[in-house]
């Protein structure tokens, strides 16, 4: 979501000059670019007046450490005002006598029957026993999505049907949860289109009756601005507690992310960053300013692979690695560890210094690639699959032939495979060194 906004601020910092001081000239011209750069991402136009004079006041006159170039100085300084505007990491309040009770609200269409199965798992992998609330009755669908979802993941869902009223329902489920054992209750609210008296009476009503711990807005990060005006209502009206923000992981100019947190004051506690239930990520502020900046995000990408990559496949990836006996098998093995964790480029520009890398790195491996290159490997001899460099023009032929797929396809995956083996070489030099052991 943040590429396009990364990439223009990235490129604002490549222009400044080494300068033993910064001049009040530099100072104004990176600002109006960093200026243009956060109101094109449609972030809120007081968030960026205040955000760029804050930088401005600290950055005129900086002297620049003997460790810092001036470009490092003011992304040092801009970091941490990214941070400070993001505010600080606030965990789910899950305290006092169980269950605790997690309000979901949001408009409709905005995640929030995803997003509880989600947190449902979320919960569940952090020794909790969850159970989720059916307490929309009024979109088609709506309950038995939640029944699905909760078959998916094996989590209870307690449901009354669409005749008992949504304040009843979550009432009885909280009673339930304290019956049963459950510590920890999910509440998926009903939505509208937009935001209307009743709904708003009716979340007041559940809330009365049910005193949860949590109050959480899911708001859709694609909506932009609006996104802003609906958590300013929603907390103005039910006291919000939190802030998740859904389909982080589309095309949208992230601008809501940089605003909500500053417009509302209500934190943001998770990022929904795909479709699949274990897609939901803890909202770091300082790890998201680094990703805007192009400093990687190196413990998110360890917790994603710590829960993708047991200990066994890592011990023998890092052999392989000091052997240099990585191959085309090893490949493929690694294409379905790496697909697990997110696509190769976002993996790959977690890693500081390896961004501009990550850009050149071939599409995604999508499920049809995959298979592709599961058929263009199956087809090769043993030989072949351990030392590539022996495919001729006759050979690569007979591999096409036999995968069903053209020779242009074999070279391509062949490009893939020298891609990332170039990629391991850099990661066992300096600093770099063990970071593969990520992926596998």
């Amino acid at each position: 979501m943040f590429d396009s906004l990364a990439d223009k601020i990235q490129e604002t910092f490549r222009k400044l000059a080494r300068k033993g001081r910064l001049s009040e000239a530099d100072v104004t011209e990176t600002l109006r670019e960093v200026r243009l750069a956060l109101l094109e991402a449609d972030v809120n136009y007081r968030v960026v007046k205040d955000f760029v004079k804050r930088i401005g006041d600290r950055a005129v006159g900086t002297e620049v450490a003997r460790s810092l170039t001036p470009t490092q100085t003011i992304i040092k300084i801009v970091h941490e005002e990214l941070v400070a505007l993001l505010g600080e990491p606030v965990k789910l309040n899950l305290s006092g006598e169980p269950p605790a009770v997690l309000m979901l609200v949001g408009l409709q269409g905005s995640g929030k029957t995803s997003m509880a199965a989600k947190l449902a798992v979320h919960l569940r992998n952090n020794g909790h026993r969850p159970l989720l609330v059916a307490a929309d009755i009024y979109r088609p669908a709506a309950i038995t999505q939640l029944e699905t979802l909760g078959r998916q993941i094996n989590v209870p869902v307690h449901s009354e049907g669409d005749r008992v009223a949504p304040p009843t329902i979550c009432a009885n489920a909280v009673k339930r949860a304290k019956r049963e054992g459950f510590d920890v209750v999910l509440l998926d609210t009903a939505g509208r289109l937009q935001i209307d008296e009743e709904m708003m009476a009716e979340l007041e009503q559940i809330r009365k009756a049910v005193k949860p711990s949590e109050v959480l807005l899911v708001v859709d990060a694609m909506t932009g601005q609006e996104a802003v005006s609906v958590a300013e209502a929603f907390h103005q009206r039910v006291g919000l507690t939190g802030l998740i923000l859904t389909k982080v992981d589309g095309d949208a100019r992230g601008g809501a992310a940089l605003s909500i947190r500053a417009v509302t004051g209500v934190p943001i506690k998770f990022m929904g960053v795909g479709e699949k239930p274990s897609d939901l990520e803890a909202f770091h502020p300082d790890r998201l300013a680094s990703r805007i900046l192009g400093m990687g995000d190196v413990l998110t990408l360890i917790e994603r692979a710590e829960s993708a990559i047991t200990q066994e496949q890592a011990k023998k990836m890092e052999e392989k690695l000091r052997t240099a006996s990585f191959t085309l098998e090893d490949f493929i093995e690694q294409l379905h560890t790496i697909k697990k964790m997110g696509p190769l480029s976002e993996l790959m520009s977690m890693i500081p210094g390896l961004q501009q890398l990550a850009k050149q790195l071939p599409a995604e491996a999508t499920d049809r690639g995959l298979k592709v290159a599961e058929a263009i490997i199956n087809s090769m001899t043993p030989e072949e699959r351990r030392n590539p460099k022996i495919l001729n023009a006759s050979r690569k032929r007979r591999i096409a032939r036999g995968s069903g797929t053209s020779v242009q396809e074999v070279n391509q995956l062949l490009r893939q495979f020298t891609q990332m083996q170039q990629m391991m070489k850099q990661m066992q030099s300096g600093r770099m060194r063990g970071i593969m052991s990520l992926f596998g």
